[in-house]
């Protein structure tokens, strides 16, 4: 009985083994198929009369233009669709709801009014390689620079003439302009026309919040200048200071060294009255200092003959040195006179 089962196990495993083959087979044919259809599918492109074909190979991008199917390379291949037909965006306003875009067309007339001003902007690409690829987005760019031109235009005209007589003028002139800045940037893309759907005041709530806005930046730039002014004017009064300073101390200086050099002199000049007769000058600047420290005093010395002599207050050093220089030159004159009589005598 043992042996009949395994010969019955036999066929029922060759059986399950079959058929887990057959599924493994199935599978492997799914994927295959749907491997060729992926590569099918990407192999083969549709292009449409309205649109140009960027397909880069290795870094190297081609235009195709003609419509119809094409063949490119999957994985090894890209594509990029760009259209041909003449394309455009609202300035001002959304296409979506059509409600105002108050950021866009909020705008300042050169008489200092509000005006809200609507454009229409229409593009189409003249390069498709360069405007796949010169910038990440040359639509956006574009619109910068429409914004720009346009607030630049506005602002040279008044409210009547952006209103009403001046819209043809103020269109050619933004198109001149965007026109000869698409040039220099070279983005791939051309302007076709800008035209201006609508311009009227804006509402006053609009006209408020503006308002509010222009009070604080003007009181932002008032106490800048408020501040500059006061730098400027504590800036030189700082440097009057600091010069004044200066002078009063090279001043101060300047005294201090006169003074020194006068009492130097001094020195000097009772040094060589001293050498010459140093008894007196001695005598004589004794007599000073008493009078410097008693400056009230006033001192007479009786001599024996009852004649008087003041000591104190001092003459004038200048007479008192002429006085003893006479005084010692009468006396060497005197000695002169009485040798020769001495030598007559002998």
């Amino acid at each position: 009985m043992f042996g009949k089962k395994q010969n019955q196990d036999g066929p029922e495993r060759f059986r399950e083994e079959n058929k887990g083959k057959k599924i493994a087979g199935a599978i492997s044919l799914v994927v295959i198929v749907l491997l060729v259809l992926v590569l099918l599918s990407s192999s083969f492109y549709s292009l449409r009369e309205n649109e140009y074909a960027v397909v880069t190979t290795f870094g190297v991008p081609k235009v195709v233009e003609q419509s119809g199917i094409h063949l490119k390379v999957p994985f090894v291949q890209q594509l990029l669709r760009v259209p041909k037909t003449i394309n455009g965006f609202p300035i001002g306003y959304s296409t979506v709801d059509n409600e105002n875009v108050d950021a866009e067309s909020f705008m300042i007339t050169r008489d200092y009014n509000f005006v809200n001003v609507d454009f229409y902007v229409e593009y189409r690409v003249t390069d498709p390689v360069k405007y796949s690829y010169a910038s990440e987005s040359p639509v956006d760019i574009l619109k910068m620079l429409t914004q720009s031109y346009i607030r630049d235009t506005i602002g040279l005209y008044d409210v009547d003439s952006v209103i009403t007589t001046g819209k043809s003028e103020i269109q050619a002139s933004i198109k001149e302009k965007i026109m000869k800045r698409l040039e220099q940037e070279d983005l791939g893309i051309q302007l076709v026309n800008i035209t201006i759907q609508d311009a009227e005041p804006p509402t006053q709530e609009v006209i408020n919040a503006f308002k509010n806005v222009e009070n604080a930046k003007q009181g932002k730039e008032t106490s800048i200048n408020k501040a500059n002014q006061k730098r400027n004017e504590d800036i030189p009064a700082a440097r009057a200071a600091a010069d004044e300073t200066v002078k009063t101390a090279n001043a101060q200086a300047q005294e201090r060294i006169n003074e020194a050099k006068g009492q130097v002199a001094r020195l000097n000049e009772l040094y060589a009255e001293y050498q010459k007769y140093p008894l007196i000058t001695k005598q004589r600047m004794f007599y000073e200092t008493m009078e410097e420290i008693l400056p009230d005093m006033k001192v007479i010395i009786e001599k024996s003959d009852g004649s008087t002599q003041t000591m104190l207050p001092l003459e004038s050093f200048a007479s008192f040195q002429t006085e003893s220089a006479g005084k010692t030159q009468e006396t060497m004159t005197t000695q002169s006179a009485g040798n020769p009589a001495d030598g007559e005598e002998e």
